[in-house]
């Protein structure tokens, strides 16, 4: 065996082993050298030595004393949640929303910057630079940035870091991931934005179930798909493309070209479009002063919600129709890969109060099983952070386990 293979193998082990250590002081600290032992199976010299490179690397710090039982009290560790910064980016359809964290994900600054309607390729990379860069300039110190998260709607080669097509925007390959690590020489990791969910509550919520699906209804509809615990991105890149999912085949076009795809009756839009129909046929609403003065075509999915905040019944009929609609979506998905807990958000989701229960209704008229009836259905704990949340977690993610190519 050659030196140079073993002293591949002792690099590559010691890596691992540093970002075992450091992901367990991320999870349970503060905690001692002994407790880190106990649970890593590690021997204490390990520990003792990979602790001090964690101390040198400024990762970690030790905190109070511990309680002792019986011998001289342990040094508590902790994470250095100030050590480094990131920048997470969520390019949603109207808006680029960008925070700074530190290694923790609290917020230290978020900036909104509006996308025009239409927009270019070189307008939203030119848009997405400026706001990075006021990003950097707010940051403590230049040097404690350690990388971008994207999170981007529609289809996402993760490998290339591009935009293969984003249908919101009406955009095709965007090369996001050379171009920022070519204006700000750090590490960029570019992901679909249910995806980037998905990835999200895995890293925030390292408990949770390992077969989760994760739903983002907005102006589009998209999964993001744990199974065994790992990420699920498919062959092409199109996993969880829900929104695609026929529920009508007679129903309204879609922006995809086909007709009564589930994201036609259970988005933003889409309600906006139902509400509308509704007041052309005659029903009553508060709204129905727009259709008289010709401004029918200004009601959105937003109006929807606050009209039916308001009392107003055909609002809040509309929203539990969408609900209907998406809990029959979610009883093919149930269907197809079985989830034990379904995760909601995005702005749609607002209106939990009138859609959950159809939601909920609808799957248990329709699932399969009792158990498949019962799946659980809840709302993301990140509430309209969800998907920049994620994008934060894509860079934590590289950074906690790559730590041999770490500074």
């Amino acid at each position: 065996m050659s030196k140079e293979f073993v002293t591949g193998t002792f690099q590559r082990m010691k890596s691992t082993n540093l970002s075992i250590v450091l992901n367990l002081i991320r999870e349970k600290g503060p905690i001692s050298r002994a407790d880190i032992a106990k649970l890593t199976k590690l021997t204490p010299p390990t520990i003792s030595n990979l602790t001090r490179e964690l101390l040198i690397r400024e990762l970690i710090m030790e905190k109070s004393l511990g309680e002792s039982s019986g011998g001289r009290k342990p040094t508590l560790l902790t994470l250095n949640s100030e050590r480094h910064y990131l920048i997470g980016v969520d390019i949603g359809s109207h808006e680029l929303n960008m925070i700074l964290t530190n290694l923790i994900g609290e917020s230290k600054h978020c900036l909104v910057q509006t996308i025009p309607s239409p927009v270019s390729k070189d307008l939203l990379l030119s848009l997405l630079i400026k706001g990075i860069r006021a990003l950097t300039d707010i940051a403590p110190e230049s040097d404690k940035l350690v990388g971008i998260g994207v999170a981007m709607h529609g289809i996402v080669d993760v490998s290339k870091g591009e935009s293969i097509f984003a249908p919101n925007l009406n955009l095709h390959h965007i090369p996001i991931k050379d171009i920022l690590e070519e204006e700000f020489g750090l590490m960029v990791v570019v992901e679909n934005d249910v995806r980037a969910i998905a990835h999200g509550h895995q890293w925030f919520n390292p408990e949770i179930a390992s077969d989760i699906a994760y739903i983002n209804v907005g102006r589009g509809i998209g999964a993001g798909l744990i199974i065994g615990g790992e990420l699920y991105l498919g062959h092409d890149f199109i996993s969880g493309e829900i929104g695609h999912m026929a529920i009508d085949l007679h129903g309204p076009k879609c922006s995809c070209g086909n007709h009564g795809c589930l994201q036609t009756f259970a988005t933003g839009p889409a309600i906006a479009d139902r509400m509308r129909m509704k007041l052309s046929q005659g029903e009553r609403s508060m709204l129905s002063d727009r259709l008289a003065e010709g401004m029918d075509e200004t009601i959105t999915g937003e109006h929807v919600f606050e009209a039916a905040e308001a009392g107003d019944l055909l609002a809040q009929e509309t929203l539990r129709e969408a609900g209907r609609y998406l809990g029959i979506g979610l009883t093919n998905l149930i269907h197809i890969i079985n989830p034990e807990r379904i995760v909601l958000s995005g702005g749609v989701i607002q209106a939990k109060k009138y859609l959950l229960d159809s939601v909920q209704k609808t799957i248990q008229e329709r699932a399969l099983t009792e158990k498949a009836k019962q799946t659980e259905i809840v709302i993301s704990s990140f509430g309209n952070h969800a998907t920049v949340m994620g994008a934060v977690s894509l860079i934590l993610r590289k950074l906690f386990s790559n730590l041999g190519s770490t500074d």
